[in-house]
């Protein structure tokens, strides 16, 4: 493990504090959104010109107050794509994923999440739903801190042509994300509000 400086406690303090204050924004907005903000979003994505049906889209079960994607992730299944949910392997390793669909088993891992049981297929994305604590303007974003996502954008991209879009509610946007040099920015956001890409990503 890295020895630690006071550059790196300063940052780990930064992100630690933001992620206190975000969960409780986004507490409120879930609470004041709710299933409204999912459906928001599902036709914000639909909305768009969409991506071939051979695209394999891995999207993630709502875990606290994170915004709802399954709205989306019904409407997609009923398009014909292939929905994946991410599963944490182990610590320190990028996630796999596991194909889902309507009726499928789920069993509880990693944080409490739900994901696929063992058995389903694994398949690679190509484009992925991510969620989120916080996000700025630039692209970036705060998770919960075990780098999980980081480490699947960098493997991801080095093997393919990915598309990451975060998702979050529109209380979740900050100034400035605190961030280090394997923090992975994203290509676009969807949010209650809408869908976006970030300048200089790929449209």
């Amino acid at each position: 493990m890295p020895a630690s400086t006071p550059l790196n406690d300063t940052l780990a303090a930064d992100k630690a504090a933001l992620r206190s204050e975000i969960e409780a924004k986004r507490g409120i907005a879930h609470d004041a959104l709710g299933e409204a903000a999912g459906a928001a979003i599902r036709d914000h994505f639909l909305g768009i010109a969409l991506p071939p049906e051979t695209t394999v889209i891995a999207a993630y079960w709502p875990f606290r107050t994170e915004i709802d994607p399954r709205p989306l992730m019904l409407a997609l299944h009923a398009r014909g794509y292939r929905v994946v949910l991410p599963v944490v392997v182990r610590k320190a390793a990028p996630l796999k994923f596991r194909l889902w669909g309507p009726g499928a088993t789920l069993v509880k891992a990693g944080l409490g999440g739900l994901v696929p049981d063992v058995g389903a297929p694994e398949l690679e994305p190509d484009l992925l739903l991510v969620p989120m604590l916080a996000f700025d303007d630039t692209g970036f974003r705060l998770g919960y801190g075990g780098g999980f996502y980081d480490r699947t954008l960098e493997r991801l991209r080095g093997l393919k042509p990915l598309r990451a879009v975060g998702a979050a509610y529109e209380a979740q946007r900050v100034p400035a994300v605190p961030r280090d040099a394997t923090d992975q920015r994203l290509d676009a956001m969807l949010t209650e509000a809408g869908l976006a890409d970030f300048e200089g990503s790929p449209a």
